[in-house]
């Protein structure tokens, strides 16, 4: 999928105005809560399977990797971030975001909480995308302009960027930009909690 990269923030037209346009418009600003909100349900009510435990479990692992990875190479608003995982995919913390939740679906045993997850990321994480590719693309156009052309915004090439040059991985960083370390603990204690409940 590649998004498009008109801004999402542009002044509302009368017909849009009102609380819940205003919601709906600025809802790439609570993915992040309703996601969390998500996962503690389904992990709550979980009532998991041996084999799709494991499933999720694989899952959950990898995308935490994905993230863990993308996390030591993006460097915020300094320089575009073309190396690593960004050599094959636009936004790579998304990809591993993805991956955790459709491990967590498998691994809650519940069957309503794919389809439920995937309405949840149509509804918010197009918005969020189309603003950090327009925020992106503002900052550093040439660049972003020729990375864009060649890489998707979640669907990974098979080959890395031309241009994506060597670029270097930062284990501090990884672990201190994005909150890395918390996530680890949240998603060992629900799968420790939903290992517990298996038959």
């Amino acid at each position: 999928m590649v998004a498009t990269t008109h801004p999402v923030d542009s002044p509302p037209s009368p017909v849009s105005q009102g609380p819940i346009s205003e919601l709906i418009r600025r809802r790439y600003r609570y993915r992040q809560a309703i996601g969390i909100v998500f996962g503690a349900v389904i992990v709550f009510f979980g009532a998991p399977i041996a084999l799709a435990y494991q499933i999720g479990t694989v899952l959950i692992v990898l995308g935490m990797l994905v993230r863990l990875w993308a996390s030591g190479h993006v460097k915020k608003d300094q320089v575009l971030a073309t190396t690593g995982p960004y050599a094959y995919v636009r936004h790579p913390l998304y990809v591993g975001n993805h991956l955790i939740a459709v491990g967590l679906c498998a691994a809650s045993g519940l069957w309503w909480s794919l389809p439920l997850w995937l309405l949840l990321a149509m509804i918010f994480y197009p918005a969020a995308i189309r603003r950090e590719d327009s925020r992106l693309r503002t900052r550093f156009t040439e660049q972003w302009t020729a990375w864009r052309a060649e890489t998707h915004a979640l669907f990974p090439r098979l080959r890395p960027y031309a241009n994506s040059g060597l670029g270097s991985w930062s284990l501090k960083q990884s672990m201190m930009a994005n909150g890395e370390p918390i996530h680890v603990v949240i998603l060992i204690g629900c799968l420790y909690h939903l290992a517990n409940l298996l038959p």
